[in-house]
């Protein structure tokens, strides 16, 4: 009963971050406040934060109590180091195509499921830039069943990976890649303002998230010349 309770709790405190009643940089109540809030005991309220901590949700403070972070999660992913210290001022993002109904690409590199491929896709693709510099084009694909709504949304902070988490309580959980060398084809070369035929890094990515059956398919391209690659992606 005890363990059913500290998840009771720290899925409720989850569901608050989630839909932004908690942002970035809030302090959530305090282990006491927990226990009065919730009739639980101080072990029941401790053990909820540490779970909360454990999911990249919370950092707790010696001394001052725990506080929503920012969920920065290493994927696995190399990229274009510097998009995510870089979000903000300096960084712009295109739309190139919004989020849709789409077809299942066969150019799409990862085994999409026969379930996944009998269910409506959504697609949409960006071009990231730095600056005035193109960077990233990103194509992404999944299926639309568990997004209702999704095309009429606006991103939270242009990022993909925060609306699905705040709209629908989705987190990504971890990735799979494979990185190719490329020489850069018409369209990718006028979209990263490069030569025809120069190279380029080709990332293919399948992200799993807290939604078992629910994967996202990705086809990154960068422009490697003037950015090195890093460990972090925020899609």
């Amino acid at each position: 009963m005890e363990e059913k309770r500290y998840r009771q709790v720290q899925n409720i405190l989850k569901l608050k971050i989630q839909k932004g009643d908690y942002t970035v940089g809030d302090y959530l109540p305090s282990e006491n406040d927990l226990c009065t809030t919730f009739s639980i005991t101080r072990t029941t309220a401790r053990k909820a934060l540490d779970e909360l901590t454990k999911d990249g949700f919370i950092e707790r403070l010696q001394g001052k109590g725990s506080i929503v972070r920012e969920r920065r999660q290493s994927l696995g992913l190399l990229n274009v180091k510097g998009f995510s210290e870089a979000v903000g001022n300096d960084v712009s993002t295109v739309f190139l195509q919004h989020p849709g109904p789409g077809s299942w690409d066969p150019g799409i590199q990862f085994r999409i499921s026969e379930n996944e491929l009998k269910e409506p896709c959504i697609h949409f693709a960006r071009l990231r830039c730095v600056g005035e510099n193109p960077v990233m084009i990103e194509y992404n694909w999944m299926k639309s069943s568990s997004l209702d709504g999704f095309s009429a949304l606006a991103f939270t902070d242009e990022s993909f990976f925060k609306t699905l988490s705040q709209h629908y309580h989705i987190e990504i959980k971890g990735s799979e890649h494979e990185l190719r060398a490329e020489n850069a084809d018409i369209n990718t070369a006028s979209l990263l303002k490069i030569p025809v035929g120069d190279p380029v890094l080709h990332i293919s990515v399948k992200f799993y998230t807290s939604n078992g059956d629910f994967n996202i398919y990705s086809e990154l391209y960068c422009n490697t010349k003037q950015y090195p690659i890093g460990n972090s992606y925020h899609l």
